[in-house]
């Protein structure tokens, strides 16, 4: 018994390490082929030798002849099983490497074919394998044939199909119950045919096909409900939780390009030409509002949403401000039409800011003449929102030159993650102007 169980050692390794692989591979195959038939030829007779020992008991009933050849047309069909169970083996092992490495593939070609179902088409065909191996009796071997390929199939096709059209649709648990008795019972059908045909007892056919259906309805609908409505949750936390922080992020990235010495210069250079041009009236009143944008930029920032009318009042404070600079140019005209009595809605901070300020940095020229239009509406939850501004070619000593307007690229962002699907913005710039539309659904 030792040399055998060596025997079958040493023929599963040259049969799954060195002949199927060369076959699979195209290389020798003619030399492999020679291999497999030897091979084959070995556990026979090696199997047939040691079986003369094994059962030496025979001899002493029968003649030498009777006995050796009862024998050797034994393990004649023990060698043809023995190496059917390799090759099965291999061909098992093959396809759970292509089907695990290929996952993504596969489920992107057959979307009922989920991950967990290739897992577990994996651990079915070992888990047929092994009670073939161990000669387990045929009706056992039958029900976990026919259950497991069912459930994995009705799996698939409740994560795919089954459960999001019933959640799609507003329904309970029921409804997708009773999906899965129709789909159940149309499967039993053929189950049933192919039961009988290989198993030919009533009573075996019978138990197969209702434990198979009490196994679908009682075991892997609930599971594919419960695990389908635990993923779909899993997902959605993570969603929310990349939305906070990309939104996180960006107000953080917009504060910071708020806050920093460029704009704090511009803004107190602003301050100490006014105060050289006239009295302190002015400078007075551009503090004041350069106070109050910070004061909105410190805390109302923080929120998540905030009233548009507070948004609205940053917007002015800032427009205020510029105007302090451009209102003793003649050649500059700026048009402000932002409605003032808008109630209830509300908008997430600092979103609007951007385009004003762009415009105000690339639209106005002390030397040329300039110009912007700023127009902001509501219509019922929805704001429209349009900046058209003249631009001027900057010259070349100029640091500014080349570089985007503040914050576009960062309110894009914003905008896409705060606001997907419910905005629109377009942009549209020529040789001497600039223009964007945005419109927002704030419900």
């Amino acid at each position: 018994m030792v040399a055998r169980y060596t025997l079958y050692f040493f023929s599963f390794l040259l049969w799954n390490f060195v002949i199927i692989p060369s076959l699979i591979e195209k290389r020798k195959t003619t030399l492999m082929i020679v291999l497999a038939v030897a091979l084959f030829g070995a556990i026979w007779l090696f199997c047939g030798i040691t079986d003369t020992w094994l059962k030496g008991y025979l001899f002493y009933k029968h003649t030498p002849e009777y006995v050796n050849n009862i024998i050797f047309k034994t393990n004649l069909i023990y060698a043809i099983w023995v190496t059917m169970m390799l090759t099965l083996y291999s061909l098992i092992k093959h396809a759970a490497n292509y089907l695990l490495n290929n996952t993504d593939r596969i489920q992107s070609e057959y979307k009922v074919l989920t991950r967990d179902s290739i897992i577990a088409l994996v651990v079915w065909m070992l888990l047929i394998f092994g009670l073939l191996l161990i000669d387990a009796n045929i009706d056992v071997i039958a029900l976990f044939f026919v259950t497991i390929p069912v459930a994995i199939g009705v799996y698939g096709l409740s994560t795919c199909s089954l459960i999001p059209t019933t959640l799609a649709n507003k329904k309970r648990f029921l409804t997708y119950w009773l999906k899965v008795v129709w789909v159940t019972t149309a499967v039993s059908i053929p189950v049933l045919f192919i039961s009988a045909a290989a198993l030919h007892r009533h009573e075996a056919v019978a138990i197969i096909a209702g434990f198979s259906a009490c196994f679908q309805l009682l075991v892997v609908a609930p599971f594919s409900w419960i695990t389908y409505k635990r993923r779909m949750a899993g997902t959605a936390e993570i969603l929310n939780l990349k939305t906070a922080l990309g939104t996180s992020a960006a107000n953080l990235d917009f504060l910071r390009s708020q806050i920093n010495p460029h704009f704090l210069f511009n803004a107190l250079n602003t301050l100490y030409g006014t105060a050289l041009q006239e009295n302190a009236d002015r400078t007075g009143e551009g503090i004041q509002r350069l106070g109050d944008m910070m004061r909105f930029m410190l805390q109302e920032n923080m929120h998540e949403k905030i009233l548009l009318t507070r948004e609205i009042d940053y917007l002015n404070n800032y427009i205020a401000l510029q105007k302090l600079r451009t209102q003793t140019s003649p050649d500059i005209n700026i048009d402000v039409q932002i409605e003032d009595h808008i109630l209830g809605l509300q908008i997430a901070p600092m979103l609007l800011i951007p385009f004003i300020e762009n415009a105000f940095k690339h639209g106005i020229s002390l030397r040329e003449p300039s110009h912007i239009k700023i127009t902001l509406q509501t219509k019922e939850n929805t704001l429209y929102f349009d900046v058209h501004n003249s631009i001027h070619i900057r010259p070349d000593n100029d640091p500014e030159k080349g570089k985007s307007g503040i914050g576009l690229v960062n309110v894009k962002q914003r905008l896409k993650l705060l606001y997907n699907n419910k905005h629109e913005l377009i942009v549209r710039e020529n040789a001497s102007e600039f223009f964007i539309h945005l419109t927002i659904n704030l419900a």
